[in-house]
């Protein structure tokens, strides 16, 4: 990396208040007082109970703090009726750190289908509503109520997803910043420890809060631009257009040295003549104190166009290096977003995973369980940052594309604090990974070409030529980590990138002999290439082609082991005739997936910009863009879902009815190329005493209301707030398979290779089926989409195929 910052560890520690470091940060005034604390210098006010452990954003920002000198106290959870619960610790000396912990709290509250969960992973005893919806807004608006003059500062995922106008989901609406709807003074977006600590000192030496307006990583609320900065106008979809004159790109580097500089370095007649010293300050950089002017918050709620644009020009500013800030008006005042941080050395990594943690969760909540923290406390995160780029996912805009990784000391040393420290240790390491598996210690090869990259992904459509995918650094990690005394086994449960895993045959050999538990778990998403496209994912001939590499090293290793894929439904891009062609694959395979997921729009998310827009924002948005196709609507959704479970009863009803609609009824049947059985008399009778829910005229997209058999019922997005419970059943979990999954139909696992045949799709059934505004077909038959492949090994004529999702709950 070209870009340099102040080593983290080489602040002089503040007034040096902690000798040494607590055993709990502390939650209550008696805590303080054993301590011998007279009061904290900053509270860090949480959504998540308060569990001390480096995959927990409150530990790791709280125990950062305490390093650096800054006795720091915990608020988990508190009552957000009043300020009182706010009040708890005293007024803190600097400012309250406010985040809605390791989730975005609209996500932990309710599913993909806007209903209600019932439960709280992050949350003692797994009981849901223990913090507000937007967390973020209250918990600042309560800390403000507290003690007015005290500074709050808001971060984690919430924020970072928030930090510029955005498209809501829950609201479906286009709403603004989080920084000034909360009236917070500062947001940190990211991981927070760089930019996080300059702030701490910079007040600790007396600086204002208002003051601090340049730090990388952070957003704060002008009324003007910095001074001595050069904007770029992007408030259109025209080319930018300069607002101040800026130093042209072509002069960013000189790589020639002149004839005359050779002659003087050789020609040594004159050394004894002093001759005068040119000092030439050094080129700037364009992008150097340069901002880019965004459509304003009015003009992106009502134009969908300048919104796609606006995401763009956004998702093209994430390169710590050559970003350049951003500025939106928000009524009278204005958005400043510094460009990001700059990504941790390995050294910096290293020093914020072994800090002192407890490893365990706060002792005031006795024996109940909080089941993120039993998920991941023998799993050891090597790494930060994923370049996979795909656009459903949140950890690009979160944690960037910049792969930070940590040492194998350090990694050792945390592997041997797990084995000392953690009630119940069994020897298993239950994963080595982070948002991605195998990007341990990758990255670019070319300096300059890092330095000014703008691609959304650094292996979609294909892997750039300047990615290293040698993957000896992770081979050589898992060969120590197995010699480490007291360690049984390690599994990787993260997600593997299987097309850059393919790249490194010797890495899938290490991975399949070794540390794979009879099932890995792969995310290839779909397989038709229009959804793809718009996921940024590769084609089934890239899962072939690793499949094929599972499959010949677990027979070497004589293991019967399994891949487990995930899929998502209802993504944008995607038809009804996309997710039958799925299901069928599904059926042709003997998959029976468990635990499936409709798409969910988070903030900021390429992929959410193309689901409120329905344009592709994924490249340069113009006038004449065609739509992409979207579902939308519970009746679709609830379709597309429903095939991927199609071995559930229950979605037997709404499969037929489709199938019928679409002209395919020869897919319903007891046959092995048949999707559905017929109805059944059982369910002829329970249809006679009460109605199934019924599509309406003209199949999965029509507008008209569904049937649900109960007068006065209408189907409709459940708002927050009402009491409509679900499980909360996604496939992000990282959760250990549960019990049926990757299981055929003969009740034998699944992974044995099959007979590849295209399953009996009737594609002409009706040459004249007119298709609607999204693509599917309405009132014909089940149209073939043009170009697509059969529905089994997918032969992509793209060779270099498209990109998998780095996915891992407890990112921050």
């Amino acid at each position: 990396m070209q870009q340099t910052a102040k080593d983290l560890f080489s602040y002089p520690k503040f007034k040096n208040r902690v000798s040494k470091p607590a055993p709990f940060l502390p939650m209550t005034r008696a805590e303080m007082d054993q301590l011998g604390w007279d009061s904290c210098d900053v509270i860090v006010v949480t959504g998540d109970a308060y569990v001390d452990h480096p995959s927990f954003g409150m530990a790791i920002i709280g125990r950062t703090l305490e390093a650096q000198g800054f006795r720091v106290g915990i608020i988990s959870q508190p009552e957000w009726e009043d300020a009182e619960a706010f009040k708890q610790l005293g007024r803190p000396n600097l400012f309250f750190g406010v985040t809605s912990g390791n989730m975005d709290s609209m996500i932990n509250r309710y599913t993909s289908d806007l209903k209600l969960r019932h439960d709280d992973a992050y949350t003692a005893g797994d009981i849901g509503g223990k913090r507000p919806d937007r967390a973020v807004l209250v918990y600042t608006q309560r800390c403000k109520q507290a003690y007015k003059d005290v500074p709050v500062v808001i971060g984690g995922i919430e924020a970072s997803l928030r930090r510029i106008a955005h498209y809501d989901y829950w609201s479906d609406k286009v709403r603004g910043s989080v920084l000034p709807d909360s009236k917070a003074d500062m947001l940190i977006y990211g991981n927070a420890e760089r930019p996080l600590i300059q702030v701490a000192h910079r007040l600790a030496s007396g600086e204002s809060i208002k003051d601090i307006k340049d730090v990388r990583g952070t957003s704060v609320m002008l009324k003007e631009p910095l001074p001595t900065w050069k904007g770029i106008d992007s408030r259109t979809l025209d080319t930018p257009g300069k607002i101040e004159p800026i130093i042209s790109p072509y002069t960013e580097i000189d790589e020639t040295c002149s004839k005359q500089d050779k002659e003087e370095i050789i020609d040594n007649s004159d050394a004894d003549v002093a001759k005068p010293i040119v000092m030439q300050a050094p080129k700037q950089m364009p992008w150097f104190e340069t901002y880019i002017r965004l459509p304003d918050l009015e003009t992106v709620k009502k134009d969908k166009m300048l919104y796609a644009h606006t995401s763009r020009v956004f998702h093209l500013e994430t390169n710590p290096i050559s970003s350049r800030a951003l500025i939106q008006k928000h009524g009278s005042r204005e958005v400043w977003l510094n460009p990001p941080a700059a990504p941790l050395a390995e050294g910096e990594m290293d020093g914020i995973f072994d800090l002192e943690y407890a490893r365990v969760p706060h002792p005031s909540y006795g024996d109940q369980k909080i089941p993120a923290y039993d998920m991941i406390k023998t799993s050891i995160n090597i790494m930060r940052g994923c370049f996979g780029g795909c656009s459903f996912c949140s950890i690009t805009e979160h944690e960037g594309r910049v792969i930070q990784s940590r040492s194998e000391d350090s990694i050792v040393k945390e592997m041997e604090a797990i084995r000392d420290k953690v009630p119940g240790f069994t020897g298993v390491i239950s994963d080595l990974g982070g948002p991605t598996a195998n990007m341990y210690k990758l990255g670019c090869m070319s300096e300059k070409a890092e330095a000014t990259c703008r691609r959304l992904s650094c292996i979609f459509p294909t892997i750039c030529k300047h990615m290293d995918t040698d993957h000896t650094p992770t081979i050589n990690l898992y060969r120590r980590a197995r010699k480490v005394p007291g360690i049984k086994k390690i599994l990787i449960a993260s997600g593997v990138r299987y097309d850059l895993a393919i790249e490194d045959p010797r890495y899938v050999k290490e991975l399949v002999q070794h540390h794979v538990g009879g099932y890995l778990k792969i995310a290839p998403e779909h397989t038709e290439k229009s959804p793809l496209d718009i996921m940024m994912k590769p084609g089934m001939g890239t899962y072939d082609k690793f499949k094929e590499m599972f499959d010949r090293f677990s027979a070497e290793a004589g293991k019967k082991q399994y891949l487990i894929p995930y899929f998502i439904s209802a993504h944008p891009g995607t038809n009804d005739n996309d997710m039958l062609t799925l299901a069928l694959w599904l059926k042709q395979y003997k998959f029976k997936l468990d635990q499936v997921q409709n798409f969910y729009p988070s903030p900021l998310a390429n992929a959410t910009a193309v689901y409120y827009t329905e344009l592709n924002s994924l490249h340069k948005v113009r006038e004449t863009d065609e739509k992409v196709v979207v579902p939308k609507g519970a009746r679709q959704r609830r379709l597309h879902k429903a095939l991927l479970r199609y071995h559930d009863p229950a979605n037997w009803p709404i499969i037929r009815e489709f199938l019928l609609k679409t002209g395919n009824r020869h897919l319903i049947g007891r046959g092995p190329k048949q999707l559905v059985p017929p109805e059944s008399l059982a369910e002829k009778q329970a249809q006679r005493s009460n109605a199934k829910p019924h599509l309406g005229k003209g199949g999965a997209n029509s507008k008209n209301k569904p049937n649900t058999g109960n007068k006065g019922v209408k189907q409709q997005r459940a708002q927050p707030g009402t009491k409509q419970f679900t499980n909360a059943l996604t496939k992000h979990t990282g959760l250990a398979p549960q019990e049926g999954v990757g299981i055929n139909e003969h009740g034998n696992k699944a992974g044995n290779k099959p007979n590849r045949k295209k399953p009996a799709v009737d594609n002409n059934s009706s040459a004249n089926g007119s298709k609607n505004a999204n693509g599917s077909v309405k009132g014909g038959g089940f149209n073939k989409p043009s170009g697509s492949r059969p529905s089994g090994a997918n032969k992509s004529a793209n060779k270099g195929d498209q990109g998998q999702q780095a996915k891992r709950s407890n990112k921050r």
